[in-house]
């Protein structure tokens, strides 16, 4: 899976919120072997406007990500204005030393859907400024053909909403924009609650899958990620050998040549 020239392996991205403890998430990301973890930036757990308490826990957080050894994909989760998710964007450069972003800019509180028209007006400024910008989006092709023009290389479009779990809302827009853009490395990002799920997407010809919930959730976290690490390899594999296409007849499988006739 290629991302901004760097070609990873593995073609899962693994979410580190919601997990019940770091031992546990530590153990999900060793099952997983994701390409990348994201991380969500708090500007109150970078300490200076916080307590000593809670700067320790959030330092000591980075600090499991870090000894885990993969890469990291900050994001602007939570942000719902263009300044907000430049301004976290900025901080997530310095603190983690990465141009990489996954911008989001919510739109709407209920199924945190995003602000398309914010999102791309803030991918404009963020590739402007040297970003690496993988948009969170629906599957609006529209949309689509505007982030592209606004520079980003790599696009996030939701699978439903987020923590949600109900895996490909619309497996019709999804497969158009996939057929559109064949040369742009997209990421089904949200929605995803079942391995199926995520099968289902990379058989779908798409690069790549985001998930964090079904798995911080799951009453075995790392026997889940190894799951959905599975799930990911064998729908890429279907998608790569060539599915067979539906069709509404049966078709015999047995050749019918030779076959004995009773008189």
């Amino acid at each position: 899976m290629d991302i901004y020239g760097q070609n990873f392996s593995s073609r899962l991205m693994l979410g580190t919120a919601q997990y019940p403890s770091p031992a546990i998430l530590a153990g999900a990301v060793r099952a997983a072997g994701p390409a990348l973890v994201t991380v969500s930036l708090r500007r109150e757990t970078l300490g200076r406007q916080s307590g000593a308490g809670q700067d320790a826990a959030g330092q000591n957080f980075w600090q499991l990500v870090r000894d885990l050894g993969v890469a990291i994909l900050p994001n602007t989760a939570g942000c719902h204005s263009v300044k907000e998710a430049v301004s976290t964007a900025h901080m997530a450069r310095e603190v983690f030393g990465t141009t990489l972003i996954k911008l989001e800019v919510i739109g709407e509180a209920d199924t945190l859907q995003p602000d398309l028209f914010g999102l791309v007006e803030a991918a404009g400024i963020l590739v402007s400024e040297g970003f690496d910008v993988l948009p969170y989006m629906t599957e609006d092709l529209v949309a689509a053909e505007r982030l592209l023009r606004a520079g980003c290389r790599v696009l996030m479009p939701w699978g439903a909403p987020i923590g949600s779990a109900r895996g490909l809302n619309n497996v019709y827009g999804l497969r158009s924009l996939r057929a559109h853009f064949p040369g742009v490395t997209m990421i089904i990002d949200a929605g995803i609650g079942a391995p199926s799920h995520a099968a289902a997407a990379m058989e779908l010809g798409f690069d790549g899958v985001l998930l964090n919930t079904a798995v911080a959730g799951a009453d075995d976290p790392a026997g889940m990620a190894k799951a959905f690490a599975l799930a990911v390899e064998a729908g890429r594999l279907g998608y790569e050998a060539g599915l067979m296409n539906p069709r509404d007849m049966a078709a015999p499988s047995t050749p019918v040549f030779g076959q004995a006739v009773l008189a």
